[in-house]
């Protein structure tokens, strides 16, 4: 009888651990999870970051300045399939994250990490390659900004951080 107690609880305590550990992968298919807003770091098991430097995606906006309020198209480039991604916007002067996402491409959702739709994620684990979105700029100046995009190439491999150019606040004196 002690034995038979044995292999049942271990039958229950791996089922339990299966049940925990699918439920955990399967969130992090449906988009970044909040705790990955300040760093843009995946919070996957075992995961693999890549250098930045030797990447295959690229960050790009058709403007090298920006005035308070307007609107800036972001296109992500890339020269392989990802499942999933983080894009942000952010102050050159303190990182902060600042303004707000208006159009998102399919497969793609807002996130609110400081302010409603201020970050942008992926709702969905399927292949990606090229996206567009357009960021609103806050209404009050905030000075130069950057792009940051972290991409998931898939569950173990993966990319923080990468940046765009610099993106100046028109009008500064």
């Amino acid at each position: 009888m002690e034995d038979g107690g044995r292999a049942h609880t271990a039958i229950v305590g791996w089922a339990c651990t299966t049940l925990c550990l699918v439920t955990y992968v399967a969130a992090f298919s449906q988009g970044a999870s909040l705790s990955a807003c300040t760093d843009m770091m995946p919070r996957h098991l075992r995961v693999q970051l890549h250098s930045s430097n030797n990447n295959y995606v690229t960050v790009h906006t058709n403007v090298s300045f920006y005035f308070p309020g307007d609107k800036v198209p972001v296109t992500v480039r890339s020269t392989r399939d990802y499942m999933g991604f983080m894009l942000q916007a952010r102050k050159v002067s303190n990182n902060e994250i600042a303004g707000t996402f208006i159009f998102l491409p399919p497969g793609s959702k807002l996130l609110t990490c400081f302010e409603d739709g201020d970050t942008v994620t992926h709702s969905d684990k399927s292949l990606k390659r090229n996206l567009s979105f357009i960021w609103k700029a806050p209404d009050q100046p905030i000075g130069d900004i950057k792009f940051f995009i972290s991409i998931v190439q898939s569950y173990f491999v993966y990319w923080a951080k990468i940046e765009s150019a610099v993106v100046a606040e028109g009008g500064q004196n």
